[in-house]
């Protein structure tokens, strides 16, 4: 494979791997925080007392509570009740007991957090058929915050978590024998996403392996970048110490006056389109083409084939040069229709087999055009130019 094919191949695949990590990090993500989510309920609590001092019935109602995560979905009314033990609010205990008014009929007990789980407090208010069970977070950093109580088994019981400053009104108001009756409404429905440590690590993980292909991806091609280009100077530099030593071994002439290249209808030099004058230096290639020396030999240098009929001049002269593969070579020049036309027909062109043929119409000239304007090998131009002379 050609090393402009492989780094092309590089660049198209780690855009490609870049394209695909980024989607596929991109729909883990959607899937994982569409498939961890929590769908809760707030309540609304509405207290209702009797001011002692007043005697004016006061009535509070906010949305403060959240209904557990197991409790049914369902309005609850009775009358507020705390453990009776003072030293166990919590109602960790299974023998705690709870003193309800007399004729209270639906009772609500208000238990604060802690020291047990959520399923032992309610289970145990349960047991003494309170109809709903009030828990007031206690030690939460922000006064203010709710959760969504786990407590499965807990049966049919509405179970709902109320701020601290809440409970403490309500404990408040109890503990100076005021009667408070609370109604429990549904308030409304959250749904928060969340993303799982579990989810976050594979995706993270899965991100990394992606990046690590692309960056493995982007080395090869800088190494096959590098390669090539240091592979192209050698070449180079070969070929150019090739192209001194051939030009060293060319024959260089000084134009005297009265040569026949300085008349009026002798060839311009092909390169820079002047004529010869005496004492103009030319150089002469193996093809027999002259040209002046400071014009030619800045071409042969870089190119090291003849400005006119393209014979590479270290073949004509038998200097071998060993080039490393798959490095491609700056093409040829193109000569213009309108210099090679310019050609006489006795105008002489060095073939493959390396004797000089002259070109006996204008029809090897054309073909020569044709060979030089499509870069065929000098083998084609000349098998080209002998099958037009002999339908000629």
């Amino acid at each position: 494979m050609a090393p402009c094919s492989v780094a092309a191949a590089c660049r198209s695949l780690a855009l490609s791997t870049w394209l695909l990590s980024f989607c596929f990090v991109h729909l883990l993500c959607l899937d994982f925080t569409v498939a961890e989510r929590e769908e809760w309920y707030t309540a609304f609590v509405n207290i209702t007392y009797v001011e002692p001092a007043t005697k004016a019935l006061r009535t509070d109602k906010t949305e403060c509570g959240r209904y557990g995560e197991h409790s049914p979905k369902r309005d609850a009314k009775g009358v507020v009740v705390l453990p009776a033990a003072l030293h166990d609010r919590q109602a960790c205990d299974p023998a705690t007991p709870f003193v309800t008014p007399a004729h209270a009929g639906a009772w609500v007990a208000l238990i604060a957090r802690g020291n047990c789980t959520y399923k032992d407090k309610i289970r145990h208010a349960a047991e003494r058929n309170a109809s709903a069970v009030v828990i007031f977070n206690v030690g939460s950093a922000n006064a203010n915050d709710t959760i969504t109580m786990p407590h499965a088994g807990t049966g049919d019981v509405v179970a709902i978590m109320i701020p601290e400053p809440k409970g403490r009104e309500v404990v408040s108001l109890l503990e100076r024998n005021v009667t408070v009756t609370m109604t429990i409404t549904i308030g409304t429905r959250n749904l928060q996403k969340y993303v799982s440590r579990t989810s976050v690590v594979f995706v993270s993980i899965s991100f990394i392996v992606l990046m690590i292909i692309s960056l493995a991806w982007l080395v090869f091609y800088y190494i096959q970048r590098f390669r090539y280009a240091n592979a192209r100077d050698r070449n180079q530099r070969r070929l150019g110490d090739a192209a001194k030593k051939a030009i060293s071994k060319l024959q260089v002439r000084t134009i005297r006056k009265g040569d026949q290249e300085t008349e009026g209808d002798f060839d311009n030099c092909a390169v820079c389109i002047e004529g010869y004058k005496a004492n103009d230096v030319v150089r002469i290639l193996p093809c027999r083409h002259l040209f002046h020396k400071s014009c030619v030999d800045p071409w042969l240098l870089d190119h090291r084939t003849c400005p006119m009929c393209k014979m590479n001049i270290l073949k004509a002269l038998g200097i071998a040069v060993s080039t490393t593969a798959n490095v491609r070579q700056r093409p040829a020049r193109r000569l213009s229709l309108g210099v090679i036309s310019a050609l006489p027909p006795s105008m002489s062109v060095l073939h493959a087999a390396g004797e000089l043929q002259p070109m006996a119409s204008s029809v090897s000239v054309a073909s020569l055009v044709i060979a030089v304007e499509t870069g065929l090998s000098d083998e084609e131009g000349s098998y080209q130019a002998s099958q037009m002379e002999d339908k000629s």
